[in-house]
C-alpha cells in the first residue's frame, strides 16, 4: 500500500504542475496532503517530517547554492548592459555576406551570451528582439529563423557557467554521497559544480558546431531559405568595433571559468567575480544607472526566489516519497530491468525526456533527479558523465513542445504572422541535434571525463 501511494504522489504532482499551479506550492502542498492521508491510514511515519527543519538549515547553510543568485545578477546585468547589440551588429556584417551567414552569426553571438549569462530567457528574449526582424526581413524562413534562436537559447543550460549545472550539481554532490554510502563506503569522495562545469565545457562547444554545421547545410542544400544579404546593405566590417564588443564578454568568461579551472577559485567564488565584472562591463558600457541598478537587483531577487522556494517544497517531497518507500521501489525496478546498469540508465534518460514535454528542468532536477540518482551512482556509473548526460537531456525540455520554455519566451517576441506551428517545426531539427550529441558522448564518454580528470586529477 505505502509503493503504491509513492507512485500516486508522483504522478499526481506531474498532473497538478500540468494544471499550471506553481511549482513550489504544488511540491509542498500535495507532499503534505500525502502524508497526512498516509498518518491516517498508517502508511506513513510522521517522524520523516521531522528531518525537514535541518534540511531547511541546510539549504540556507549550503555555499554552493549561493552562486544561484549571483550567476542570476551577473545574467542580469549582461542582459541590462546591452552587449548583444554590438555584438550582433559586428558579426552580422562580418558573416553576413555568405548565404546563411545572418543566422551563423545569430548562433555563435546567442552561444557567447548563453555562457556569459547562463541564463536561457534572457538570451532567447534579447536576441529575438535583435535578430528575428532582420532575420524575417531579409527573407530567412521563418521556421528556420525561430528554430535558430530558440535553440542557441538553450545553449546556456550546458556551457558553463551555467544555472542548471549549479542546482544539478549539488543535487547530484548529496545522490553520490548517499550511492556511497548504500555501498558501505563511509569516507564517501565529492562531485563538484567546477566538476560538472569542466565535464560539460567541451560538448557544449561541440553542440554549437553541430549546430552551425546544420545551418551551413541548410544554406547549401536550401538556399532560397537563407538569403544571401548584398554586402551594400551590411556595411564594412569595423574591426575596432569588433574587438570592442567580442573582448570584454570573452574576457569576462575567462576570468570566471579561467579562475576555476586554474583552482584560484571555487564556483561561487567566480560567480562573484562574474557579477562583479559584469557590473564593470556595464559600468563602462554607460549603462550603470540607481534604476538599472534597482532593476537587476529586483530580477535577481525574483528569479533567486522562485529557484530557492522550489528546492524548499522538492525537499518536502523527497522525505514524503522516501517516507512512502518509493527509493526502495524505483531500486528494486532498476535491479530488475534487463541489461542492469544500462538498461536502468537508458530508462531514466526516456524518462527524463518525456518529462521534459510537460515539465521545467527545474522541478525535473529537484524532484526526478534526488529519486534516480543516487540509484544510478550505486550501480557504478562516474556521477560527472552521469551529471552532464542529464543535463544534455534537460536541454531538450526547453524546446519539446508544448511546454518548451524557449518556445514560450520566443513566442512573445515573435511577430503574429509566424504560427506557433511554424516554430515547432522549426526546433525539431535542432532537437534531434541535442539527442545527437547524447549519442555521441554515451559513445565517448571521455568527451564528459576527459577535462574534469586534467583539471582535478579526478
Amino acid at each position: 500500500m505505502a509503493e503504491v501511494m509513492s507512485i500516486l504522489l508522483f504522478v499526481s504532482i506531474c498532473l497538478v504542475l500540468m494544471g499550471g499551479y506553481p511549482v513550489a506550492f504544488t511540491l509542498a502542498g500535495v507532499s503534505l496532503l500525502f502524508a497526512g492521508i498516509g498518518v491516517v491510514t498508517g502508511t506513513f511515519d510522521a517522524g520523516y517530517l521531522s528531518a525537514l527543519p535541518n534540511r531547511l538549515f541546510g539549504i540556507m547553510n549550503n555555499q554552493t547554492m549561493l552562486a544561484v543568485p549571483l550567476f542570476v545578477f551577473m545574467g542580469v546585468m549582461l542582459e541590462k548592459s546591452k552587449v548583444a547589440e554590438d555584438l550582433l551588429d559586428s558579426m552580422s556584417r562580418l558573416f553576413g555576406g555568405i548565404r546563411g551567414g545572418l543566422a551563423i552569426s545569430v548562433c555563435l553571438v546567442g552561444a557567447l551570451l548563453a555562457a556569459s549569462t547562463g541564463i536561457v530567457g534572457a538570451t532567447v528574449v534579447t536576441m529575438g528582439l535583435l535578430a528575428l526582424p532582420t532575420l524575417l526581413k531579409r527573407g530567412f524562413d521563418p521556421a528556420v529563423a525561430t528554430g535558430t534562436l530558440a535553440a542557441t537559447g538553450t545553449l546556456g543550460q550546458i556551457i558553463p557557467p551555467s544555472i542548471v549545472l549549479v542546482l544539478l550539481g549539488d543535487v547530484m554532490s548529496s545522490a553520490y554521497q548517499q550511492a556511497q554510502l548504500r555501498m558501505g563506503i563511509f569516507s564517501p569522495k565529492t562531485v563538484s559544480v567546477g566538476d560538472l562545469f569542466m565535464g560539460a565545457l567541451i560538448p557544449g562547444l561541440l553542440l554549437v558546431v553541430l549546430y552551425v554545421v546544420y545551418l551551413i547545410l541548410v544554406a547549401i542544400f536550401q538556399p532560397k531559405k537563407m538569403p544571401v544579404v548584398p554586402k551594400e546593405e551590411l556595411g564594412e566590417v569595423q574591426w575596432g568595433k569588433l574587438l570592442g564588443s567580442l573582448v570584454p564578454p570573452l574576457a569576462l568568461i575567462i576570468a570566471v571559468l579561467g579562475s576555476i579551472l586554474a583552482g584560484y577559485a571555487t564556483p561561487t567564488e567566480a560567480a562573484a567575480i562574474g557579477a562583479v565584472g559584469a557590473t564593470l562591463l556595464a559600468l563602462f558600457k554607460g549603462q550603470l544607472s540607481l534604476p538599472q541598478l534597482r532593476s537587476v537587483a529586483q530580477g535577481t531577487t525574483e528569479i533567486s526566489s522562485m529557484v530557492f522556494l522550489i528546492l524548499i517544497g522538492a525537499s518536502l517531497f523527497s522525505l514524503v516519497f522516501r517516507g512512502f518507500g518509493g527509493e526502495a521501489l524505483i531500486e528494486d525496478v532498476f535491479q530488475q530491468l534487463p541489461g542492469g546498469v544500462l538498461g536502468a540508465f537508458f530508462l531514466v534518460m526516456l524518462v527524463i525526456f518525456l518529462l521534459g514535454f510537460i515539465l521545467d528542468f527545474i522541478e525535473i532536477i529537484f524532484v526526478v533527479v534526488p529519486i534516480v540518482g543516487p540509484v544510478l551512482l550505486a550501480m557504478g556509473l562516474d556521477p560527472v558523465w552521469l551529471g552532464v548526460m542529464i543535463a544534455l537531456n534537460l536541454q531538450t525540455s526547453f524546446l519539446t513542445p508544448p511546454l518548451g520554455f524557449s518556445l514560450f519566451y520566443l513566442r512573445g517576441v515573435t511577430p503574429r504572422t509566424v504560427s506557433t506551428a511554424t516554430m515547432y517545426r522549426g526546433v525539431i531539427p535542432f532537437i534531434i541535434i541535442q539527442l545527437m550529441m547524447l549519442v555521441i558522448a554515451y559513445q565517448f564518454p571521455a568527451l564528459i571525463t576527459w577535462l574534469p580528470t586534467q583539471v582535478y586529477g579526478s
